[in-house]
């Protein structure tokens, strides 16, 4: 993999930029869709690829359990088994592991940090975390080393080390320990990594909560190390006031010459106020979840489309929009799709939201080249 600065602003820390992979060119920033399962909800990869999602994001747990990615290896690594020929990103199923223990992020902030007791986490040991699938109940060990040799089966242009996601509310002593756990798992990771690199990339994930100094510590220890970029990752604080004051501290201490990622944060938002900061790329299920419930992205702001309003309004979702949804389909229709509960009413929905964020990033890269942000 190689990263190149195209332009730095003048204005703020914000960076236009293209990381090269084998799959092909990330212009940056960049927005990137969660593919949990190797396939975006309610679209197949060859849409996605026509309406020019340069990165995807499969969740390694999840392929581990279904179908096992010793499947997706026979089948020819990830890219061939699902069809898509362009660059993917695989996280380490930490995340998925831990949120098992503590549940989501939103019910975690909510029940503040109580670990679950459904008995689907097991034991969480130097070694690694040892947890029942959800599928069949079969006990699973995962440790640095076996994530690795799964992405390694998964084949993906950019992998990640596996490291432990503590809750917001968590005492600092504890929060100490499990930073310097992740730092071991990640150097463990990046050990077993190094054997058969596989023409892969690999980013740390920095750590550390909301604590400046825990965060400063993570990326003194990682960026020691030689990782080809650097993701945030760990709680991102209560609210996004808090989100952007820790990312405003810790992101001039990583090296500008290489590629980062936020990670699980792609709202609209939160993409406004990072980007200044200097991120990336972002990964988010926000435009595609929201596509689900009915909700349409557009420049002035949401529309849900099952409101019986939109039933009589015989207009593309968004005018000038260059998508096939609104080049070929009415919000009448769409509306319509939904009531009658028709999955097709999911599709288009989703192209839509995927097409604008593809072009929103589009656009930010040209406001950045042109010193405007």
């Amino acid at each position: 993999m190689k990263f190149e600065i195209l332009h730095s602003s003048s204005k703020s820390r914000a960076r236009v930029g293209r990381i090269h992979t084998p799959h092909g060119i990330i212009d940056t920033p960049n927005f990137v869709a969660v593919g949990t399962n190797g396939t975006l909800k309610a679209l197949d990869n060859k849409t996605v690829q026509e309406i020019g999602l340069q990165l995807m994001f499969c969740n390694t747990y999840h392929l581990l359990l279904q179908p096992g990615t010793e499947i997706v290896r026979e089948g020819g690594g990830i890219h061939n088994f699902i069809n898509r020929q362009l660059p993917i990103i695989t996280d380490s199923g930490g995340f998925q592991v831990f949120s098992l223990a503590y549940g989501s992020v939103a019910n975690e902030l909510k029940s503040r940090g109580t670990k679950k007791t459904d008995g689907t986490v097991l034991k969480i040991t130097e070694e690694g975390v040892l947890f029942r699938s959800y599928r069949d109940g079969k006990k699973i060990l995962l440790t640095p080393e076996s994530s690795i040799e799964a992405q390694k089966n998964l084949g993906a242009d950019i992998i990640i080390p596996f490291d432990e996601l503590p809750p917001y509310h968590i005492d600092r002593e504890v929060l100490v320990k499990s930073l310097e756990r992740t730092h071991r798992w990640e150097e463990r990771s990046l050990q077993a990594h190094l054997k058969n690199p596989q023409n892969q990339a690999m980013y740390a994930v920095i750590h550390g909560g909301v604590d400046a100094d825990l965060r400063q510590k993570s990326c003194e220890v990682l960026t020691n190390l030689p990782f080809d970029g650097f993701a945030i990752g760990g709680s991102m604080g209560k609210t996004k006031d808090e989100m952007i004051g820790m990312l405003t501290a810790m992101m001039p201490l990583l090296p500008r010459e290489k590629p980062n990622h936020l990670l699980g944060i792609g709202d609209l938002e939160s993409i406004t106020g990072c980007i200044p900061l200097g991120i990336d790329t972002f990964d988010s299920s926000y435009p595609t979840r929201a596509a689900r419930h009915g909700m349409a992205l557009t420049g002035t702001g949401p529309l849900n489309l099952t409101k019986g309003e939109y039933g009589s309004r015989f207009e593309p979702i968004q005018k000038g929009c260059s998508c096939s949804t609104c080049a070929h389909f009415t919000m009448a229709y769409i509306n319509h799709l939904f009531k009658a509960r028709e999955m097709t009413a999911l599709t288009l929905t989703t192209i839509h939201n995927l097409h604008f964020m593809v072009e929103l990033m589009r656009r930010y890269r040209e406001a950045i080249a042109a010193d405007l942000l």
